[in-house]
């Protein structure tokens, strides 16, 4: 066990310090709307140039793993996902904190975050050489069909109906095709030049969730905002752990969705809490509570990003194929430093492959119990009266999205689909679907082509996409996750129709 040599190497002062500083930086960075994980550990790597690899490593996994934990705070407290992987968690964790909840919901998603997070980085340890060639087995159109599932999960994602979600998702899609065509160059529905570069993620995530919810506020009017001080309940950590190990379902399904997703290149944490989220649900003999502040959304969809970090790190260090856009820039951080990964690199570097691997699993460990520590005196956020935070959601949106890329046009956007989604809530659409929408569209469309190409050259496009067993897998399950939702939702109205009927005739009678 090669790992267990260099274990002690992660307690050493320096190494241990930079972890602790790793792992609290990335939890702020993670709380506050537009730094996503990514652009996290890139504004750190300039602080590794001075530092020993395995240092450097540390300190960037550690802000890698807790800042995906970390967006959990503002999706909670604010209804803004601190990243895209914490969208899912929005779905329930801020109905709970509406409620009153914010400590529990903190609580669970730190926790099922630890789980998770432990689990995947074991996958790493123990199954490196097995994962690495079963991510291999993943090609344009396997990725293809992938993204294509990501579009049916869509439609449950909306509680209202199957149709609505799948709209709601294809608008996503839509606004994925804005910009420049990257195969050929073509112009797409760019109305204004704020949207020449395509839309960005970030901005337009800010935008859905944070701008309606600011109009709501302001809707409401100044005194009834200052009624409505909520007070929050008090929630021993005892029993935020009894709280999530009896949710065994909703743990095991978000830990394996997002250990499997993880693993796969170029698909990301936020599918994985939003597939997650989906299995859970159809899965839960108490569906009809997500979305209403269930606890099992919540931790499905937490132990699901955060389990997905490991795997995604398995093609980086052993193929020098990043797993996810934080994986690519952590590369850059290997490649600084004059280490190439690979195969050879557990041979060649141990010591600092091993040492960055231990202090990953560490760092799940302390990025829980800050989490725990915090989530007390930040659920406190909810005793903010509405009109302040009504103001303070809106110069965060603001803030956000300006900072991704330093461009107002960016937060033109965020203000026209928040100004949008709020008309849409209206009439029944939900946010969810369509932000999956925007970002499942590029990853369809570039499998798409790039598969057609290489079908061009080798078969028919019938043959390459529809044929061999992972695309028959696929397709299948894609087939089922439809048929599902739609028999869902008709059982759904027919049981609804017979409790009505019953009640028409106990009123008579």
């Amino acid at each position: 066990m090669d790992f267990l040599a260099y274990f002690g190497d992660v307690f050493t002062p320096i190494n241990f310090g930079l972890l602790l500083i790793g792992t609290i930086g990335g939890l702020l960075l993670g709380a506050t709307p537009g730094l996503s994980p990514t652009m996290a550990v890139a504004l750190l790597i300039p602080f590794t140039f001075k530092l020993e690899p395995a240092q450097g490593l540390i300190l960037l996994g550690a802000a890698y793993t807790s800042t995906v934990a970390g967006g959990a705070v503002s999706a909670i407290l604010l209804k803004i996902p601190g990243a895209p992987a914490n969208i899912a968690t929005t779905l329930d964790g801020h109905t709970m904190a509406k409620k009153g909840q914010g400590a529990r919901a903190l609580q669970l998603s730190f926790l099922a975050s630890a789980v998770g997070g432990v689990f995947g980085v074991l996958l790493l340890i123990f199954l490196t050489p097995v994962l690495a060639q079963w991510a291999l087995a993943f090609g344009p159109s396997h990725l293809f069909w992938l993204a294509i599932l990501g579009v049916t999960v869509i439609g449950t994602l909306d509680s209202s109906s199957v149709v609505k979600g799948l709209l709601s998702g294809c608008i996503g899609l839509w606004l994925a095709t804005v910009g420049f065509d990257d195969i050929m160059g073509a112009q797409r529905f760019i109305f204004h030049d704020a949207v020449s570069g395509g839309i960005n993620v970030i901005p337009a995530l800010i935008g859905l969730f944070a701008i309606p919810q600011v109009i709501g506020m302001f809707a409401k009017g100044r005194r009834s905002l200052d009624a409505e001080i909520l007070t929050v309940e008090r929630h021993p950590i005892s029993m935020a752990f009894g709280e999530v190990f009896s949710r065994l379902r909703a743990l095991s399904i978000g830990t394996i969705t997002g250990s499997v997703i993880g693993l796969i290149p170029g698909v990301g944490g936020q599918i994985a809490g939003l597939v997650a989220y989906d299995q859970s649900k159809k899965m839960s003999p108490e569906r009809d509570k997500f979305g209403t502040g269930h606890s099992e959304g919540v931790i499905a969809a937490e132990s699901a990003n955060n389990a997905m970090v490991g795997p995604s790190l398995v093609p980086l260090l052993t193929l020098s194929i990043p797993g996810s856009p934080t994986a690519a820039v952590l590369l850059g951080g290997l490649l600084i430093h004059g280490i190439f990964p690979g195969s050879d690199l557990f041979d060649n570097h141990p010591d600092v492959a091993w040492t960055f691997i231990n202090s990953m699993l560490i760092g799940q460990i302390l990025m829980c119990i800050f989490g725990l520590y915090i989530a007390g005196l930040a659920a406190r956020v909810a005793q903010v009266p509405n009109a302040v935070m009504a103001a303070v959601v809106l110069g965060l949106a603001v803030f956000g999205s300006y900072s991704v890329q330093h461009s107002m046009g960016d937060v033109y956007v965020m203000a026209t689909l928040g100004t949008g989604m709020y008309f849409l809530e209206r009439f029944g659409f939900s946010a969810a679907p369509l932000v999956l929408g925007l970002i499942l569209g590029p990853i369809a469309e570039a499998n798409f082509v790039q598969g057609s190409m290489i079908a061009n050259a080798t078969s028919s496009i019938g043959s390459y996409f529809f044929t061999g067993p992972l695309n028959l897998v696929l397709i299948a399950i894609v087939v089922a996750s439809v048929g599902y939702s739609v028999w869902q939702e008709l059982r759904h109205r027919r049981l609804s129709a017979q409790e009505k009927v019953m009640a028409k005739k106990d009123a008579i009678t």
